[in-house]
C-alpha cells in the first residue's frame, strides 16, 4: 500500500524539484551571454554546470528520505529523476525562447563563429579543414535557425543528458527498506 502511495506523489514532487531545478538552469542561462564579455563568467557558468547532476542528487535523496519513508527501488528514482529533469527541461526551455526570440537576435551565434574564424586563422592544424570549419560554424546558416528550432534543440539535449544522469543518480539514491519494517524494499 505505501509503495503505490509514494508513487502516485512522484509526479508531483518531481514537479516540486524540477521547477527548482528549472529556476537554477534559467539563472544559470542568464551567464551564457554574459561570458562572452566577461571571463569570470565562464568559469563561473562551468562551475554551475557541473553542480547540477549534484543538486538532482540532492532532490533524489530528499524525496527519498521525506516521502518514500527512506527506501526508494532503482526504476522508482530513475524514473523520479528523469520527470524532474523534464519539469526541469519544460520550465527553462521558456526562459530559452524568449531569450532566443526577443533578445538575443544572433548575438550567440554569430560571436561563436567569429571565435572560430579567429581560431581556424591562427591555428595551423585547423587550416587543414578549413572548408568543413566554415561550414560547420557558418553565421549564415546558424542565424537561418528559429528561435523554436534553438529552444526545441536544447530541451531534447536537457532530456536526453537529464535521462543519462538519471542511471547514476539512480543507482546513489537506491536504498532498499530495512527487514522488518512494513515499508518499500
Amino acid at each position: 500500500m505505501k509503495m503505490t502511495e509514494n508513487r502516485s506523489y512522484l509526479q508531483k514532487y518531481a514537479m516540486h524539484f524540477g521547477t527548482y531545478m528549472g529556476a537554477y538552469w534559467i539563472l544559470k542561462f542568464i551567464l551564457l551571454p554574459l561570458m562572452f564579455a566577461i571571463p569570470f563568467f565562464q568559469l563561473l557558468y562551468v562551475i554551475l554546470t557541473l553542480a547540477v547532476p549534484i543538486i538532482g542528487y540532492y532532490y533524489v535523496k530528499i524525496y527519498r528520505d521525506k516521502v518514500c519513508g527512506g527506501a526508494i527501488q532503482f526504476s522508482h528514482a530513475v524514473l523520479f529523476t528523469i520527470f524532474m529533469y523534464m519539469f526541469a527541461s519544460l520550465l527553462v526551455a521558456v526562459a530559452h525562447y524568449i531569450y532566443f526570440q526577443f533578445i538575443d537576435h544572433g548575438f550567440i551565434f554569430n560571436t561563436l563563429a567569429d571565435f572560430w574564424n579567429q581560431a581556424i586563422e591562427q591555428s595551423p592544424a585547423l587550416q587543414e579543414n578549413k572548408e568543413l570549419m566554415k561550414d560547420m560554424f557558418d553565421a549564415d546558416k546558424i542565424n537561418s535557425l528559429s528561435a523554436i528550432d534553438i529552444t526545441m534543440q536544447m530541451l531534447s539535449s536537457d532530456v536526453f543528458f537529464g535521462s543519462i544522469l538519471a542511471i547514476p543518480t539512480g543507482l546513489m539514491v537506491m536504498k532498499k527498506a530495512k527487514p522488518g519494517n512494513n515499508e518499500p524494499s
